[in-house]
């Protein structure tokens, strides 16, 4: 008989499903066992009260192992649209179709909205550049020693199983095994099969997503294809993102955006994005690899405003960003001098 003393002892325990229980215990004698649940208050993300999305993903209904909550993004900044009103089209996609593309050139934040939706819904973020040789067994997984005793799920399992947003970047890069591999996930039969491991059948998480990204497929972007046709029928909405600022087309949005961010003057922010703008016409027209994002101008603003001169600050940036090519910097120099009126 234990001498455990007849009086209540309580405990409180953490609970996966993120409510909290306490167990009452009295001694050996009398034995009895009450649970009593509640669930944890989740402070409300301070970018929701921009972005209505909690009718389409709340972050209060999701459910993930606690080891994956470290791979849900932190300290997003906010995107900047001009009404399109993107966040909320991704998560309500995600939410109706459980899957969407996002089509736009490099630098017009695709991948940064991606992150900011999987910060707001508090899912976690599982992420492949398909331009990158990514070996099957990263992505789906393999045995390690000897035998098949030790198995490791890959990315794209792990995310099958768990749940969170798969995002694949470059989605038009990816090799025709691995999109045929994710063809059944996709439609209505929603599994896997793990032919590496005897044909296991791996159910799609109920809270698995997948956003695909990749550049408009068009004689100026040089590089890029046409998307696995069964892979572009199972995506139910795509999404076109284009720059804020393109050519002779100057948003005021992204002056103001520039000069809050920095501080500058009106007058320096409006020919920082009279640049942007110019070199992104460019990069359209597939004379230089890159157009510059608004992160990148942003980038250049901040060391102008810490007293670098527009001169300098654009060498580490704008310039060095586009090219390592000396003929392509010396073009992209030629442009900012221009606009600047700065003598070379």
């Amino acid at each position: 008989m234990s001498d455990m003393p007849d009086r209540l002892e309580q405990s409180t325990v953490n609970r996966q499903n993120g409510g909290v229980g306490t167990i009452s215990k009295l001694n050996e004698d009398n034995f009895s066992l009450k649970v009593t649940m509640s669930k944890i208050q989740h402070e409300e993300h301070r970018l929701l009260k921009y972005y209505d999305i909690k009718k389409y993903l709340d972050p209060k209904k999701f459910t993930f192992l606690p080891e994956l909550q470290e791979l849900i993004p932190k300290d997003t900044p906010p995107y900047l649209d001009n009404g399109q009103r993107y966040v909320e089209r991704i998560a309500r996609a995600l939410a109706f179709f459980k899957q969407c593309a996002l089509v736009g050139p490099s630098g017009t934040g695709k991948t940064h909205i991606v992150y900011l939706v999987s910060e707001l819904a508090g899912l976690p973020m599982w992420e492949i550049n398909c331009g990158l040789q990514t070996s099957v067994f990263d992505l789906f997984g393999r045995y390690i020693g000897l035998g098949k005793e030790n198995w490791i799920d890959g990315l794209i399992v792990s995310w099958c199983r768990h749940g969170g947003i798969l995002y694949l970047d470059e989605a038009n890069m990816m090799k025709q095994d691995v999109a045929t591999r994710l063809n059944p996930i996709l439609d209505q039969r929603g599994h896997m099969v793990l032919t590496e491991k005897d044909n296991e059948i791996v159910p799609r998480h109920k809270d698995a997503y997948l956003i695909i990204s990749m550049n408009p497929v068009a004689a100026e972007f040089a590089g890029t294809k046409p998307i696995n046709a069964a892979m572009r029928r199972r995506m139910s909405v795509w999404l076109n993102f284009d720059y804020m600022s393109v050519g002779d087309k100057i948003d005021e949005k992204e002056i103001t955006l520039i000069m809050e961010k920095s501080g500058l003057n009106k007058q320096t922010s409006e020919k920082m994005v009279k640049v942007g703008a110019e070199l992104r016409k460019q990069y359209k027209n597939g004379e230089i690899p890159y157009g510059p994002s608004v992160g990148d101008l942003v980038n250049w603003a901040r060391l102008i405003a810490d007293g670098s001169s527009i001169k300098e600050a654009s060498e580490e940036t704008v310039i060095a960003t586009t090219s390592d090519d000396p003929e392509i910097q010396a073009m992209v120099r030629k442009i900012v001098f221009r606009i600047f009126e700065i003598s070379s």
